[in-house]
């Protein structure tokens, strides 16, 4: 497991490089990782066959541009342990009865696996966590209408807002492509950032379940303002200046603990 992570954060941080220069040669991204370039062709090709990047003779090209999101299969393999750690703070949030709302991407569907053995109503915005809570014995199960979003699977559209705008939950867990204090949260898909709102306008009290590096991120659409949250569940790597400025909002923050190496 300890390998799997080290890889993990290796094709990050080369998919960060490549992505924003445009271009990288083996052996800037070599002296970049501490890696040797045999291990980067290898972590190229492995890229190349997710759709990321393309090779050519001595270095890689994105194939994502900076307004895109990377593909759902990449993020799911990405900080897997840290996105645990914060789903088990934001299931030890949420009390034994209450009905919640999960919202979609790789974030959140840990947020669902943690939820899977309590007692729940759930809705899940994403088919990814649908699946996942499917069959526990102690979930009431609701399922919205709308369309699933290719490979994403986040359940979009007039049908999965009007589901949502027809109840009313408890919590809303909501995950997000990049949050900050001043720009609120925000996402690259505008379908999925309209699903958010209605989400949180359905809700008596809405977490924001986030990376903290997502704390350096702006994406397309916006969704609310930070204020717009009640709770946010991050990591212990979140700036402390930005913790303050979430505090001095009225935002009761909570860090998740690094995993164990």
């Amino acid at each position: 497991m300890a390998a799997d992570g080290v890889m993990s954060e290796r094709l990050s941080r080369i998919v960060e490089a490549v992505r924003a220069s445009g271009e990288v040669s083996v052996i800037e991204l070599a002296l970049l990782t501490g890696a040797s370039e045999m291990t980067i062709r290898r972590d190229l090709d492995v890229l190349s066959g997710r759709g990321v990047l393309t090779r050519f003779r001595g270095g890689a090209r994105s194939l994502l541009l900076r307004g895109e999101e990377p593909p759902f299969g990449m993020r799911e393999r990405e900080g897997v342990e840290t996105k645990r750690a914060i789903a088990a703070v934001v299931a030890g949030l949420i009390a034994d009865g209450e009905s919640v709302v999960v919202d979609s991407g790789t974030t959140c569907l840990e947020v669902a696996r943690a939820l899977e053995p309590r007692r729940l109503t759930i809705m899940p915005l994403s088919l990814h966590a649908a699946n996942a809570l499917t069959g526990a014995a102690s979930i009431h199960l609701l399922l919205p209408g709308g369309e699933p979003r290719p490979a994403e699977l986040a359940l979009t559209g007039p049908l999965a807002e009007a589901s949502l705008a027809a109840l009313r939950f408890d919590t809303a867990v909501i995950g997000c492509c990049g949050i900050s204090p001043t720009d609120g949260l925000t996402t690259h898909d505008l379908a999925d950032a309209a699903v958010k709102r209605a989400a949180i306008a359905s809700s008596r009290r809405v977490i924001a379940a986030a990376e903290a590096t997502k704390f350096s991120r702006t994406a397309l659409a916006h969704v609310a303002p930070i204020t717009a949250f009640d709770a946010v569940v991050t990591d212990d790597t979140l700036p402390e200046d930005t913790g303050t400025a979430l505090a001095a909002a009225g935002i009761s923050v909570h860090r998740a603990p690094s995993p164990s190496p």
